[in-house]
């Protein structure tokens, strides 16, 4: 997703009359900076519960949002409990809901950045009245006209060019998701260099006459943190002897794959710049240059501390945790927020160096997340993939979005 993308608003709810009942859903989106309606959704479900109806509003609004193309979202909603557990503060204890509520995380993903934020039911009504509608013709009632409460728009001075262009930009997405070409068929696919991958057409068929950019994803060598099993985010903390071991090993690893590398590309930390080094000294000297998007996630509280502490002194914490990628640990980054910016560092990377071979040199998270993304794998690949000290993983980009990924976690070196 594009970080030029639209930033938008989501208004969802739902409904049943009975819970369970007749059911249904309504779903706005709207320009956040101006009000201006962009999309509306609203279904009849058949029998349903109040909570299932919200969760569908939701997915919903979501889809809605990214086949506008936008990147970043902010999802309001009068529903405590769907609000609470997409934040992952509250469990998701009914099994009826955890299907959904890991449909709308995998969603989530699909964005730079999403935000959950509770509104009282009166500032609610645009969706509410959507939702009525759709539990209407659920019940086999005749629909009602639906009310429109319109959120006052920006006055037209404020209007900037640059909103009006995003606008334009989103209702031309719109269409394209929605309408085909002349000839009646299919809509043509289009991509960017920073395309998800998971948006990309699947396509077998072999590219000729364009060159990929090839990324060779490197982790950094242990450090003592690392052989003591702590959690190792934004601390500096060196290489230990046996990580520079490691380093070198990998270096004359990425040495024998590529020979000719355009450029090494480091997290700012010492501990990937000192592998990165390394890796440029066995290349014949490629510049080296930092990139503090793909610094390591920032763990707050539990930096420093052992897993098995960490579970003992924040079991809610961390289930909430691991159960969703907008979760982040006390005083840290979730997992959404690293994606937004190792998304746009991978976007720089494409754009900066086109069919060139690139070396990567950074952490687990930012290079599990790289890979999942390249896979269109979802969140739980992040806590099932295990990346080695000085593993070595490459992946390929072609200009029109594809993905090949060749290797991941080679460690045939150490």
């Amino acid at each position: 997703m594009s970080a030029a993308g639209p930033r938008v608003v989501i208004e969802a709810d739902g409904g049943s009359r009975g819970n369970p009942g007749p059911a249904g859903y309504g779903a706005v989106v709207r320009d956040a900076a101006t009000g201006e309606v962009l999309a509306e959704r609203s279904e009849a479900i058949g029998v349903a519960t109040n909570n299932v109806a919200e969760y569908r509003g939701l997915i919903a609004g979501l889809e809605a949002a990214a086949e506008l193309g936008a990147a970043t979202v902010e999802a309001r909603m009068d529903s405590k409990l769907v609000v609470e557990q997409m934040c992952g503060r509250w469990q998701i204890k009914h099994p009826g809901l955890r299907p959904l509520a890991a449909q709308a995380a995998t969603l989530v993903r699909r964005f730079d950045a999403v935000t959950f934020t509770w509104i009282p039911r009166d500032r609610n009504r645009h969706a509410d009245a959507l939702a009525n509608a759709a539990m209407d013709r659920a019940a086999g009632r005749p629909e009602r006209p639906t009310p429109v409460a319109e959120e006052p728009r920006v006055p037209a001075a404020a209007d900037s060019p640059a909103r009006a262009e995003a606008r334009a930009a989103a209702r031309a997405a719109a269409n394209r998701a929605t309408s085909g070409p002349a000839t009646g068929g299919p809509a043509a696919a289009t991509t960017t260099p920073g395309a998800d991958p998971a948006t990309v057409p699947a396509s077998w068929e072999p590219r000729t006459g364009v060159s990929a950019t090839r990324l060779i994803l490197v982790r950094h060598g242990a450090t003592e943190l690392t052989a003591q099993r702590r959690y190792s985010g934004r601390g500096d903390v060196p290489l230990a002897e046996r990580g520079r071991a490691q380093a070198r090993a990998a270096a004359t690893r990425v040495a024998a794959l590529a020979p000719t590398v355009a450029a090494v590309v480091s997290s700012p930390l010492s501990r990937c710049t000192a592998t990165a080094e390394l890796i440029a000294r066995a290349l014949g000297g490629p510049p080296v240059r930092t990139d503090d998007d793909l610094i390591e996630c920032d763990f707050g509280d539990w930096e420093g501390r052992t897993f098995a502490d960490v579970r003992a002194e924040f079991p809610g914490e961390m289930d909430a945790w691991l159960a969703s990628t907008t979760v982040a640990p006390p005083g840290g980054e979730s997992f959404v927020e690293v994606t937004a910016r190792i998304r746009r560092a991978r976007e720089a990377l494409l754009a900066g160096y086109p069919g060139e071979t690139v070396v990567v040199v950074s952490h687990v998270s930012p290079l599990k997340i790289l890979l999942r993304d390249a896979l269109a794998a979802g969140d739980a690949f992040l806590h099932r993939l295990y990346l080695d000290p000085a593993g070595i993983s490459v992946l390929d980009t072609w200009p029109d979005g594809g993905v090949a990924v060749r290797t991941v976690n080679d460690t045939a070196h150490l």
